[in-house]
This record gives structure tokens, C-alpha cells and sequence, in this order.
């Protein structure tokens, strides 16, 4: 654990022993705005790895919310912990006054572990909590335009790779259905895609297969990656795209909405050399913070919408840059994401009148 050689403004470590709470919030980057990024859940082996977790999500944020156009910078907290046993309302709230104390510099949501309930508890401690519920002045389940927004670069990368913003008559293999997963086959579906999917949980796969009995099915990831297919869409956990698995891949697209998909950055490169064109993650699933953002000013579904569908346009410019500078689109989405950063995040040096 390297924290000081870290490029993160701050890292904040928070604990409160009467309720359990043993939390890190890392802020990477405010300066595109307020950091903003979920909070964890989750049960990490050591301190150190929870730390470690947050550097690597906190940086991911950042990126993710420059290239999504938002005035947000990124950050992320983890919390030390089983969400089934250990998380309670105290434990909850006394998050939320760290939250709070940070005074705004920090802006939380859901992520792994935690749900919009939960940040409505959150949310009674603290202004800067946000992805709650409907029923609270929320924006409810951020899954449904996280798929909306895969879907729109996915239809970028068909317009780059075959000359048309369909995948009418292609076949997507999606490796999770899960909320993201069976939103995004929908959005297939009704476009007129042939969809194979798996997934380790098989009631996910029967719930689908009833909504649509055309959707076929593999027992595994290797089952999945033999069939033929066009487009494969990574939706379950970060790393599944390792050197194997992109040595086995029939596609000429990968697009999906799982987080940290690359194993190492050698993977896009590897993707390159192969010819297959790959769809950054965090540039592709960027809806779900889009939508969670557009609660800061009273949700409005169809305006969070019409954002989203800015990814179809973002990803385009990706992929040409990509195809202009000889690079990996990567590095490329990498490098437009630190240009923003750069100049927009200056202008906070210009002094206005009092």
C-alpha cells in the first residue's frame, strides 16, 4: 500500500467503535467539482486492501466523471465489513456524519453492497448523499440507465466497426444479468439483436428467459465465449478480461457495463493487436452516475435520459481519436478525460468579484 505516492487529495479514515463503523473515503480529483462516487460495502480481508480499493475506485471516478461531462471530480469510500450481518441504521448514520463533516467535498451514492434504502439512512445525516430512493426525492435504481448508457456505446461501436448505430441482425453475448445485464437485453432485444447470456446465479437466467423466451443460454463463461457471436458485453465482476479470455473471443466489439474489466493495462493493448474493438468501460456505464448526478437538481428521468444519450457521441470520439493517435481506445478515452480535467479544472484559478 503506497497511499503517499498516491496522486489523491485526500483520504479519509473514519470510525465509530460503538456501531462497528470502520470506513476510508478517498477523494482523488475536485477539480472539475465535488467528488463524487458510491460507498462499498464490503467484507476486505485486511485495512490495507480496503485502502487499496479505494485509491483504485476513487481514480476510476474521477475519469469516468470528467469524460461523462460532469462538473464532478471523483471519489469513492469503502466500508470494512459484511453488509448482510454488520450493517445497521447506527452504522449507517454514523457515515453519514463523516460524510457530512467533509462539508460537501465528498458527495456519496450506492455502489457494491449498498442500495438506495440505505442511503436514504445515510441521507438523515448528512446533505451530500445522494442515489436515494424514489420515494424520498431520489432517483431510484441508477441500473436502468447504466444499461441505457452501455447501450448507447454499444451502438458506437457499431457505427465505427460496421458503417450503422444497430445491433439489428448481430449477435451480443452478455456474460451477467443481473440488474445492468437484463436491462441492457432489453435494450437488444428491442433493437433486433440475437442475445446469448450467462450468468453464475441460474434464476437470473430463468427470470430472463420468461421475459424473453428468444434469449438463449450458456452454463459458463467458456460455454458462452465458444459461441458465435459479434459483440461481447462483460457484466458481472471487474477482470474479465484477461489474456485468456481475449485470446478465446470470437467478437469484434467488447462493450459491457462491468467496472475495471481489463485485467492489466496490457489487455487493451492485446484487444488492438486483435483487432477487436473495445468500449471503455467507465466511459460506457457512465449513465448510472449520470443519473445519480441529476438528482442534485431535482430528478427529472427524461433529462438524466437525454444526457445519457451523450455517450453514444463521447464514444465515437473515442474510437476516432483512437484510430488518429494509433492507440488503444483506452488510452484514448484515458487521455481525453485528463484534457477536461486539465482545462476546465483551471479555470477555478480565475478570480471572480465578491
Amino acid at each position: 500500500m503506497e497511499i503517499l505516492s498516491s496522486d489523491h487529495e485526500q483520504v479519509v479514515f473514519c470510525r465509530d467503535a460503538q456501531s462497528g463503523l470502520r470506513a476510508i473515503v478517498a477523494v482523488h480529483s475536485t477539480a472539475l467539482g465535488p467528488a463524487l462516487g458510491g460507498t462499498r460495502f464490503y467484507p476486505y480481508a485486511s485495512e490495507d486492501a480496503a485502502v487499496a480499493d479505494a485509491l483504485r475506485l476513487s481514480r476510476a471516478m474521477t475519469y469516468k466523471n470528467s469524460l461523462a461531462g460532469l462538473d464532478l471530480g471523483g471519489g469513492k469510500a469503502v466500508i470494512i465489513g459484511d453488509p448482510n450481518t454488520d450493517k445497521t441504521e447506527a452504522l449507517l448514520r454514523a457515515y453519514g456524519r463523516f460524510v457530512e463533516a467533509l462539508g460537501g467535498r465528498y458527495l456519496t451514492a450506492c455502489d457494491v453492497g449498498t442500495y438506495n434504502a440505505d442511503l436514504d439512512v445515510v441521507a438523515r445525516e448528512t446533505r451530500f448523499a445522494h442515489g436515494r430512493s424514489e420515494a424520498y426525492g431520489g432517483c431510484g435504481d441508477s441500473s436502468v440507465l447504466t444499461a441505457y448508457g452501455v447501450f448507447q456505446g454499444m451502438r458506437a461501436a457499431a457505427q465505427h466497426t460496421w458503417g450503422s448505430p444497430t445491433l439489428s441482425g448481430r449477435t451480443v453475448a452478455v456474460a451477467g444479468v443481473g440488474k445492468v445485464g437484463s436491462w441492457l437485453v432489453g435494450h437488444l432485444v428491442d433493437d433486433g439483436a440475437d442475445v446469448l447470456v450467462t450468468d453464475v446465479d441460474p434464476a437470473a437466467v430463468a427470470r430472463l428467459q420468461a421475459r424473453y423466451p428468444q434469449v438463449k443460454a450458456a452454463a459458463d463463461t467458456a460455454e458462452l465465449l465458444a459461441m458465435p457471436h459479434d459483440v461481447y458485453a462483460p457484466c458481472a465482476l471487474g477482470g474479465a478480461l484477461d489474456e485468456q479470455t481475449v485470446a478465446a473471443l470470437t467478437s469484434s466489439i467488447v462493450c459491457g457495463g462491468a467496472n475495471n474489466q481489463l485485467a492489466t493495462p496490457a489487455v487493451a493493448e492485446q484487444l488492438l493487436r486483435r483487432g477487436i474493438l473495445y468500449a471503455p468501460d467507465y466511459l460506457v456505464n457512465a449513465g448510472g452516475v449520470i443519473q445519480v448526478e441529476d438528482e442534485r437538481h431535482g430528478f427529472s428521468f427524461p433529462r438524466a435520459q437525454s444526457k445519457a444519450s451523450g455517450i453514444f457521441d463521447v464514444a465515437l470520439r473515442v474510437f476516432r481519436a483512437a484510430d488518429d493517435e494509433g492507440v488503444s481506445p483506452a488510452i484514448a478515452a484515458d487521455r481525453l478525460a485528463e484534457e477536461r480535467v486539465s482545462a476546465v479544472g483551471r479555470l477555478a484559478t480565475i478570480r471572480l468579484p465578491r
